[in-house]
Formats: C-alpha cells, structure tokens, sequence
C-alpha cells in the first residue's frame, strides 16, 4: 500500500496507471452508485450527471470532463499527489486499468432543409408562443429553419466568418418533446445573436432565448443573446471574445435546481474576473413558460426585474 509522505516521487509508468484506471470499478470499490447506459456508466455529481467511459469521465452539465486524475481531484477534492496515491491504492492495491478512450469527432453537417416550414411555424408560433416577427427575423438569417427529415426545428449556431458550427434540433410534436444537438456541434458556437450594446443574456435554450426576446421586444436586436443548449458557460466566453463591446452580463437559466447552480457558478467566474453580472430569474419553471402563461396584454416583469 503506498503512503502519502511530504513529497513523493511517481514514476512515468505510475503516473500513466493512475490516469488509466477504470472509473467505474473506482466508484464502485468507494461504494458509490453508478448505472449502466449502453457502453458507459452514469454518476450522479448531486443530482448532475457525469458520463463515466473506461478511464474518462463528462459532466453533462458543467460540459466538463478528463481522465482518472481529473476526476479525483475534481470530485474528492484531493490534489494531485493525494489523487494518485489514492487511485493506486485502489482495490487495496489491485489496480484495474482500462485502455485509452479516443473521443472521435464526427465531422459536423447541418440536417437537411425542408422546402416548407409549416410545421416548424405552427410549432413555434402557437404552440410556444414565439412573436413572429422575432422569429421570422431569424429565420431571415438562415438561423432557424425546418429539417427535411423529421420535421425538427433546428437553431443554427455561427462563428465570426459566417460559417456553420454548431445546430441544436427540438422536435416540432409535442407528444414528442425531442430535443439534440448535431453531432461534431462546437458548443462554444451555440445559437447566439451579436448585438452592438454592451449587454448580453445567456439562456439554456433557444426557445427560452426567443421567449424573452418575445417578452422584450423593444429595441432588442441592439443586445446580443446565447443559448448554451446545456448550462455551459462556453457559449457566452466565446462571445465575450468576439465582442469587445460586451461588459454587462445577465445570467438567465430556469428557475430550477441545475440552473440557478450553474447560474451561481458562472456569476463566482464573472465575478473573479470582474466582469459585471446579474442574474435574472423567470417566474416560473423558464422563460417560456412565464410567456405562454402570461395574460395577453399584461405587460411582464420577471421576478428581478429588468429595464433594457
């Protein structure tokens, strides 16, 4: 069994053992409860997912992830000697390694157009309540469109040059609440408006994002806005990059527990790099739930407050 000491020495071949080593027989040996899901496991971080893979782990909604080292150091608190000592020391020694995952990246491709969007336009419009001038602003710049093969709405995500880079599919049928993101999406490319003001709002979901638009409308396209399609913050670093006007960040995800932690977790970030935030809360689940539920006529007003 190896102990931990004032400074230890690793060896090159230790050092590659510890990172290799199984997460899910890891787990499993300090009792945790992970669950099988096709070739990988689940574990709950709180009651956040992480996507457990031979010797690789992702949070699902921190949209982060690494090896067997990172993820004591990350879930344990350990630093990195204490991580690989203790992945050494597993199974009283027994050390059950796993060989290499390479993630592949797909290459990226946007799903078919359809000639028509009829149903994408009912969905949207009546279903969701999205103002249709708001709507068809965007579909006027190719950001939104209708998939030819299963009739999802699909928000497109661009970097500076105009070039496709990501695409996130919500399924037009309610009984069918299918929601997606294209495979080979770059998520710090996610569907996303660039204003010329210096604010920016981040949302979970492009409907979300529209929703409050719907419910803002003076003036809005002078503001820019992102949809992480997750709770990920990469989105809104990316546009903070591109867009030096931007100093006023308003954090805006659902008004439920994943949300308002990530919504804290980001505002701690901004806040260490003295980037100027505020959080902004629907009133009820998300944003577009308060649009859909609000009276018409009734002028909304979040549960903060806001003036654009």
């Amino acid at each position: 069994m190896i102990r931990l000491s004032t400074y230890i020495h690793f060896t090159k071949e230790q050092r590659e053992q510890a990172r290799l080593v199984d997460l899910a027989s890891f787990l499993e040996n300090q009792g945790e409860k992970i669950k099988k899901s096709g070739s990988e496991y689940e574990w709950l971080d709180g009651s956040q997912k992480v996507t457990i893979r031979g010797n690789l782990w992702y949070h699902q909604y921190e949209q982060k992830g690494g090896d067997a080292v990172d993820f004591v150091r990350r879930f344990y608190n350990k630093d990195y000697a204490e991580a690989v000592v203790m992945l050494l020391n597993n199974c009283g020694g027994q050390i059950i390694t796993s060989p290499p995952v390479e993630r592949e990246r797909k290459p990226f491709k946007l799903p078919p157009r359809n000639e028509k969007m009829n149903r994408l336009f009912a969905y949207l419009l009546l279903t969701r309540r999205i103002d249709k001038d708001v709507l068809y602003e965007f579909v006027r710049r190719k950001m939104i469109y209708e998939s030819a093969d299963f009739h999802n709405a699909v928000f497109v995500g661009y970097d500076l040059s105009g070039k496709p880079r990501h695409a996130h599919k919500r399924g037009t049928v309610t009984s069918n609440p299918y929601k997606g993101s294209v495979a080979g999406s770059q998520p710090e490319f996610s569907f996303h408006f660039n204003g010329t003001s210096e604010k920016i709002f981040l949302f979970e979901a492009p409907i979300d994002m529209l929703s409050f638009i719907s419910m803002h409308k003076e003036d809005w396209k002078s503001h820019s806005y992102a949809a992480s399609c997750s709770v990920s913050d990469r989105v809104l670093f990316q546009c903070l990059k591109d867009n030096p006007n931007l100093k006023d960040v308003f954090l805006c995800f659902d008004n439920d527990e994943a949300g308002q932690t990530a919504n804290k977790r980001i505002a701690e970030k901004l806040n260490s790099m003295n980037i100027k935030n505020e959080i902004l809360i629907p009133k009820n689940k998300d944003w577009n739930e308060d649009l859909t539920l609000a009276d018409k006529g009734d002028e909304f007003q979040c549960r903060q407050g806001l003036s654009l």
